[in-house]
């Protein structure tokens, strides 16, 4: 049987790869128990791995909650597992990337939401359908959409249900980036290298300060920041140093 999520390690980052091409990578349960133990290990892997990137095969990132597995009744290994797996995905302590080209619908989108930037092609397809098949949401598309795109802009995505293209995606906030897809792949490692030079413990404390203090007033936010800092790196004095010498020489030159 294929292994419906692929994992590839490069230069500190790993990608995941949504891996039912011949079902447009339709989400099911076999694939989130796969997506799972992926998640649960990388967590781990903290030294290593610097960046997750999430894709899918072939055309698309994925048309979403197979519906075939809806109407039939699924089995998950236990109650909520796969909302509880994007949740995961989400507190990775790496930053994630959620690299999306062609559809992303309903449930993908709400797995691509768990991403810390939405990497998208010109030719990416947002929407959210829950309502044209009477379903509602459990993966977290009723709190990470509207945090992400304002309230009334996910009002409109789940009341229409219409598709929205990548450059919209771009200009609404639910994408971070809108790129040809010919240099799709190019400027995704472009993105992944400029990433992985910053201080991975920084991007680790950073993430780790959003998730905390998520909703929180502004002043315990603030003491939050301040009191329960992760202090400084330990890369912090040759980071320091080595720009101390580029500009020392640049300064001769």
């Amino acid at each position: 049987m294929p292994q419906l999520v692929l994992r590839e390690d490069h230069d500190g980052t790993v990608t995941l790869t949504l891996n039912r091409p011949e079902k447009l990578n339709s989400l099911n349960v076999q694939m989130f128990v796969e997506l799972r133990e992926h998640i649960d290990r990388i967590s781990n892997e903290t030294e290593k791995v610097g960046l997750v990137v999430v894709r899918g095969a072939g055309k698309c990132f994925s048309a979403g909650h197979d519906l075939a597995d809806i109407a039939t009744g699924e089995r998950p290994p236990r109650p909520n597992f796969q909302a509880d797996t994007i949740e995961h995905l989400a507190d990775l302590p790496q930053p994630v990337i959620s690299a999306v080209h062609g559809h992303c619908y309903t449930g993908a989108l709400e797995l691509a939401l768990a991403g810390d930037l939405i990497f998208a092609a010109e030719s990416a397809k947002f929407a959210d359908t829950h309502a044209r098949w009477a379903l509602v949401p459990a993966w977290g598309m009723s709190q990470r959409l509207p945090r992400r795109v304002g309230i009334a802009k996910a009002r409109e995505m789940m009341f229409t249900c219409r598709t929205y293209s990548g450059a919209e995606a771009l200009k609404m906030g639910l994408a971070n980036f809108c790129v040809a897809d010919d240099s799709f792949d190019r400027e995704l490692n472009e993105l992944a290298r400029t990433i992985l030079a910053n201080s991975w413990h920084s991007h680790r404390a950073y993430k780790r300060l959003l998730i905390e203090t998520d909703a929180m007033p502004l002043s315990a936010g603030l003491a939050h920041e301040v009191y329960r800092s992760r202090g400084v790196g330990p890369d912090m004095r040759d980071r320091i140093a080595a720009f101390t010498a580029r500009s020392s020489k640049s300064s001769k030159g």
